[in-house]
């Protein structure tokens, strides 16, 4: 999973810290300016996440903030996902307009390098054929 919880039983402290680097803190004012409503499958599954971690001594408050905490790690990490995915599309969209542009110019360069020229050997041939049955027919008559 991407979020990793800490807990200190002896001074009561939670903390939050997602793979990222960040900690919840930074995680919540980094997303209010562009918060969007979460989805209720991402808030199910913070909520069973902090839950399953949930200490004994633990507050309903403070597994709520954790699942909030969870929650926003979520979110910002689809978002990530979604961010590496365009970058990846774009990369492929790209490198077919390179492969495109490379098959036309192999194309274009095929089209000049094809140059007819007649081999002189069957012509040459006919030739002698037609010299070697003319001095038969003179020499027979």
């Amino acid at each position: 999973m991407v979020i990793a919880t800490s807990f200190f039983k002896s001074s009561g402290f939670i903390e939050i810290e997602c793979s990222f680097g960040f900690n919840a803190d930074t995680i919540l004012t980094m997303t209010k300016d562009y918060y969007q409503k979460p989805s209720p499958q991402t808030q199910e599954e913070a909520l069973k996440i902090a839950k399953s971690i949930q200490r004994p001594a633990q507050t309903k408050e403070q597994t709520k903030l954790i699942a909030q905490g969870i929650q926003q790690g979520i979110d910002l990490y689809k978002r990530q996902q979604k961010e590496k995915a365009r970058e990846l599309n774009k990369q492929r969209k790209k490198l077919a307009k390179q492969k495109e542009q490379i098959i036309e110019q192999d194309d274009q360069e095929d089209q000049s390098v094809i140059i007819y020229q007649p081999h002189w050997l069957p012509w040459s041939l006919l030739i002698i054929t037609w010299l070697v049955i003319g001095i038969y027919y003179t020499l027979v008559k």
